[in-house]
């Protein structure tokens, strides 16, 4: 492993959470309570540490301190603060696109379960992430989130799906 690798390995995974409705604050209690099972399946602590929303005052019934708040997707999908992030806005244009875009160009790394950006924009999203040799992950957009995505690709790569 090289010495650049070791360090990445070493510090946790800063995630940037774009979006704090219901979906968004699920996936951030999950995160939080879930930190140490996580850590222990892959290696490499997982962390949330910075937000973006529409409305910084709103109660959401848990506690944002120590978290980086953003008024702006694109400015977190930019961020030193964090190596991936996590689109939870929705809508196939407007901000959600603008920093998921943001985000892959920056050589930053994307978890979205935004049907309607990938049905309108994926194959673009896809390349833009390939170019920059990081990953678009979608696995939440399709079938409810069961997770069928990894299926397809690997499990039943030698089969030929026509219909789902």
């Amino acid at each position: 492993m090289s010495q650049s690798a070791a360090h990445s390995a070493s510090r946790p995974l800063r995630i940037g959470l774009a979006g704090l409705g219901t979906v968004g604050a699920a996936v951030l209690r999950i995160l939080r309570r879930q930190e140490n099972a996580l850590a222990s399946r892959t290696g490499r602590a997982i962390r949330v540490t910075a937000v973006c929303a529409r409305d910084r005052n709103l109660d959401r019934g848990f506690d944002l301190a120590g978290l980086s708040w953003f008024d702006d997707p694109v400015a977190l999908a930019r961020s030193d603060e964090i190596d991936c992030l996590v689109e939870l806005i929705g809508g196939s244009e407007g901000p959600a696109r603008a920093a998921v875009e943001a985000a892959l160009a920056a050589g930053k790394s994307v978890v979205t379960a935004n049907k309607a950006l990938l049905a309108h924009h994926g194959v673009a999203l896809a390349e833009l992430a390939e170019a920059n040799g990081v990953a678009l992950a979608f696995e939440a957009s399709s079938a409810g989130g069961i997770p069928v995505v990894k299926t397809l690709r690997e499990a039943l790569a030698g089969n030929t799906v026509t219909r789902l």
